[in-house]
């Protein structure tokens, strides 16, 4: 168990001192149980990774690019040909 010193605002231990009366419990006790509620709703409200943004996105199969990322250039000028309908 560790010991650990907290400075509180006065609207803070105001609360604080409400908290103990009505519930009975430490102040200890009240910080403690504070802790972990707050835990528990930082868990249910916490934005979601980049990764799990991406597998929420479900983009489908792949397989769709005229060349590999190392020859864009003559992909962009590929695809111009294939939209105008020039060969070249």
């Amino acid at each position: 168990m560790a010991l650990r010193t907290v400075r509180l605002k006065p609207e803070a231990e105001q609360a604080l001192r409400q908290i103990v009366r009505a519930t009975g419990l430490s102040v200890s006790g009240a910080l403690s149980r504070g802790l972990l509620v707050l835990r528990e709703e930082v868990a249910r409200y916490a934005s979601p990774t980049p990764y799990e943004v991406y597998v929420r996105l479900d983009l489908g199969p792949g397989g769709y690019a005229i060349v590999s990322s190392t020859q864009t250039r003559h992909g962009v000028r590929k695809a111009i040909r294939r939209k105008l309908g020039r060969r070249r």
